[in-house]
């Protein structure tokens, strides 16, 4: 979208966070229910039935040139001069299927004020299919073992305390996007993940009722699970936001399509090695609600979500995006109360309420 002005590109980009905040949160619950009152502890299966719908994409994607091969040049259309060719590269490059090696930009600030005209910048090129299929490679095999210890966590603690300790992912986006360059390092923002790091230390050690959690004599396992998500969520988010940039270079639906494939054909010896070593029996879910509750949580809170996740982030910053789901916590945490009876003390409402003034912060 290059001709969106950065401010209102940043305003889409939250409001495509804000839907994927409710959809995580909605999937957690569903995860937690089928780990719990259905007893199907099935982190690694899930993960990967989830992962495995990204090659869906690859559909659309073969559709997609496809038609633009066909309507390329149409019946009784002149066919289009050398001349032709170079201007459209210049002014756009879709017609040519290329990057264009100039931009005009729109926002106020780029305009010359000597010549009341645009200024022409210029552009990075787009990934090639060479470049996007690779890229989907690398970013499988992080994207997976964030997702497949953030799942497994929910096995051995709640929702809310999966959802908070995942938070803290801020930190490391900032410190790993600061050393990589794609996030500026300064006071304030420094200032806002340490608040949502303080937020989160206040929930876990003052705020819950120890007694909510005597069912749950692993709940240091889930946390650290939960923990190391959070590490990974901040490797792969400086990935691709070092590697893409802006959210026009991509070919998203070939990218999550590669995904997908290499998910499908280089993790399948998980299933042996954790059948055999008992971490994780291989078993099917034995009813037709278990099924109809792991398709749709592959189709919404997986296959949608993260298509709207990985755009949100393009358009704004790894940063925000990590800090901007953190507003599943007051969700989760509503949840559990409602749901599970988790009973909570002032201290938890004050580390929720540290953590959202955090997100606010980092988007001053």
């Amino acid at each position: 979208m290059p001709f969106i002005s950065v401010p209102a590109r940043h305003t889409v980009g939250l409001l495509l966070l804000l839907g994927v905040v409710f959809i995580w949160v909605a999937s957690s619950f569903l995860v937690s229910n089928l780990f719990g009152k259905l007893e199907y502890n099935r982190p690694f299966f899930i993960t990967y039935l989830n992962t495995s719908t990204f090659s869906l994409y690859l559909v659309g994607a073969y559709a997609s040139r496809a038609w633009k091969n066909q309507n390329r040049v149409k019946p009784g259309q002149r066919k289009r001069s050398r001349s032709d060719d170079d201007t459209a590269r210049l002014l756009d490059g879709s017609a040519t299927g290329e990057a264009s090696p100039l931009v005009a930009a729109i926002a106020p600030d780029d305009v010359s004020p000597r010549l009341g005209r645009p200024r022409l910048e210029p552009a990075q090129p787009k990934l090639s299919v060479r470049e996007t299929v690779v890229l989907g490679t690398s970013f499988c095999g992080l994207w997976f073992a964030a997702n497949v210890t953030q799942n497994a966590s929910l096995a051995y603690t709640t929702v809310a305390n999966s959802s908070i300790l995942c938070s803290t992912s801020g930190l490391f986006t900032l410190l790993i996007g600061a050393a990589a360059g794609v996030e500026h390092f300064n006071a304030m923002r420094l200032a806002a993940v340490l608040v949502s790091v303080l937020g989160v230390y206040s929930i876990v050690k003052f705020g819950s009722d120890e007694a909510n959690l005597t069912h749950m004599p692993l709940s240091w396992l889930g946390d650290g699970l939960a923990l190391l998500s959070a590490a990974l969520y901040g490797c792969y988010t400086t990935l691709l936001k070092r590697r893409i940039g802006d959210e026009s270079r991509l070919d998203t639906p070939l990218f999550f399509g590669a995904v997908g494939l290499a998910n499908i054909v280089l993790l399948w010896p998980g299933f042996i090695i954790l059948h055999f070593t008992g971490i994780e029996t291989f078993q099917l879910p034995h009813s037709g609600s278990m099924w109809l509750m792991i398709v749709l949580n592959a189709l919404v809170g997986t296959f949608l979500s993260d298509y709207l996740w990985l755009l949100a982030m393009l358009m704004t910053s790894p940063l925000v995006v990590t800090l901007g789901l953190s507003l599943t916590i007051p969700l989760s945490m509503a949840g559990d109360i409602v749901f599970k009876g988790l009973s909570v003390s002032l201290p938890y409402y004050l580390g929720a309420f540290m953590i959202l003034s955090a997100f606010v912060v980092a988007n001053l």
